[in-house]
């Protein structure tokens, strides 16, 4: 059974850091790209970025691009995001995603249960 744990969150000023992380299990994790998605109050999921298996390859959605970093340990089966430079409008319910594949990025129905970044002064 595949199982994607995050952790991390917590409440945050505009301007400050948070790193999060995704414990996975389950599955095979070095072989399938991983993706960070997001839903914000009242709002649909939105991708925010993904990670090839190997880490060769990293996206990021334009609205992040500069502020949030993509990383993972394979031999710890863990993904992690490092967000830096935060907005009010990135307070959402954070998400990591299994990937199809190896490269693959966007949305898919296998997701954690989430953890909770509000960013507010």
């Amino acid at each position: 059974e595949v199982q994607l744990v995050e952790s991390g969150g917590g409440l945050v000023q505009p301007g400050g850091s948070l790193r999060l992380s995704c414990a996975a299990s389950g599955f095979t994790f070095s072989s399938y790209a991983m993706n960070w998605v997001r839903q914000a109050p009242g709002k649909g999921l939105e991708w925010v970025t993904g990670i090839s298996s190997g880490s060769g390859s990293t996206v990021y959605a334009d609205s992040v691009k500069g502020r949030f970093t993509i990383s993972r340990d394979n031999a710890k089966n863990t993904l992690y995001l490092l967000l830096n430079s935060l907005k009010t409008e990135d307070t959402a319910m954070y998400y990591c995603s299994k990937g199809l594949s190896a490269n693959w990025y966007g949305i898919s129905s296998t997701r954690g249960q989430g953890t909770q970044v509000t960013v507010s002064s």
